[in-house]
């Protein structure tokens, strides 16, 4: 079914991004699995091919146009690559709304280039060891001094480029009796006193995606440094979260897209009893239930796409049915295309074993499946 979403220069845009994981991702992603982490060359690559903050606005180094068609197409073609370890969507889709919306404009000429170019690589550290997806039950504090600094004690768990990160936006607990009004962002910087990154965290999958426990220690963070005002963090982060989930379902149909192509490539070209796989009446089946479910969950994204362009009209509830929905069909479509694999399927020297892998925390982070479905929930009840 033809996409109608996109223009001239968004094609364009997408035969840059292919290009550029070409050559400077592709090639080298089987060591950056080995290494748990990707070469930071690659993030200055990217920030010098214009990949990067694409939305912040030129004065600061950035693309200018304000278009998560941008972000999508830059997300897909990571994911038709098979090249997990690049935490560029992070940076994108979830950190640099965070930037644009609450940074001063101090903040902004301090931290913007840096990240456009690819030199200061992000994160955000919301989840810790004994939350998950509960944001309320967040204990990393902050009490400020009267010197107007905040004193930060916490950790933090699973913190995509956790260890790569130079900025770091920190959820933390201001005001302990305020409930959801007692939380506020601030920026950590690599180098601050008292910030360490813990262990690499060794995953299932995304073996090249810099996953890590953070730690804050009396670590001295500047009021410079606060984002946005104080007690309004968790309001920031209801705000943001859309977005994070639509840029999930974007990944996960790709995902389910890319599993459908090589298997149907596969079973064209694995005989069984003489015959290709392709020819059985079973893999038929499968194939067309697959590639019809995809291309259903395709067209429902890309009009969450389309509302959500049109000033952030995509609502929280169609957020998290994309994002539940979408990552569960992924996760279903590359089980099964898994088994039309046989037992070349199991076998990490094939795609599809990776995307196997890769695939499962689709259903974990951005809030899990379970709480999608209480928010869609709870939206109808009322």
């Amino acid at each position: 079914m033809q996409r109608e979403i996109f223009d001239d220069e968004h094609d364009a845009f997408r035969d840059l991004c292919r290009t550029f994981i070409a050559k400077e991702v592709t090639p080298h992603h089987e060591q950056w699995e080995e290494d748990g982490q990707v070469d930071r060359a690659v993030w200055t690559a990217a920030g010098a091919a214009g990949l990067l903050g694409t939305a912040v606005p030129e004065e600061y180094g950035g693309g200018g146009v304000d278009d998560f068609r941008y972000n999508a197409i830059l997300a897909e073609e990571i994911v038709a690559a098979g090249a997990s370890g690049i935490g560029f969507p992070l940076h994108n889709d979830v950190v640099q709304p965070y930037l644009l919306r609450l940074c001063t404009e101090e903040q902004k000429k301090r931290w913007l280039p840096g990240f456009c170019s690819g030199e200061l690589i992000t994160a955000i550290a919301m989840t810790e060891p004994g939350t998950g997806s509960d944001l309320q039950g967040i204990a990393t504090n902050a009490k400020q001094d009267a010197n107007g600094d905040w004193i930060l004690n916490g950790s933090k768990t699973f913190i995509t480029n956790g260890i790569l990160a130079d900025l770091v936006i920190v959820v933390a607990k201001t005001d302990p009796d305020a409930k959801h009004l007692g939380f506020t962002l601030f920026v950590v910087e690599r180098g601050m006193e008292g910030f360490e990154r813990g262990r690499r965290l060794k995953k299932v999958g995304m073996k090249a995606q810099d996953t890590a426990e953070l730690s804050f220690t009396d670590v001295r963070v500047p009021d410079a440094n606060r984002l946005g005002e104080v007690g309004q963090g968790f309001i920031y982060l209801m705000q943001n979260l859309a977005q994070e989930r639509l840029s999930i379902a974007v990944a996960s149909v790709a995902g389910a897209e890319a599993a459908v192509r090589m298997t149907l490539e596969y079973t064209k070209e694995r005989t069984a009893f003489g015959r290709p796989v392709a020819n059985f009446q079973n893999t038929r089946f499968e194939l067309a239930e697959m590639d019809t479910e995809v291309s259903i969950a395709r067209v429902f994204v890309d009009r969450c796409i389309t509302e959500h362009n049109g000033e952030g009209e995509l609502s929280v509830p169609d957020a998290a049915k994309a994002k539940w929905w979408c990552s569960d069909l992924q996760n279903r479509v590359v089980d099964r295309c898994v088994q039309l694999h046989g037992g070349y399927g199991y076998m990490l020297e094939y795609p599809i074993a990776r995307a196997f892998v890769d695939s499962r925390v689709q259903a974990i982070y951005g809030g899990t499946n379970e709480i999608m479905k209480e928010i869609v929930g709870r939206s109808l009840i009322g």
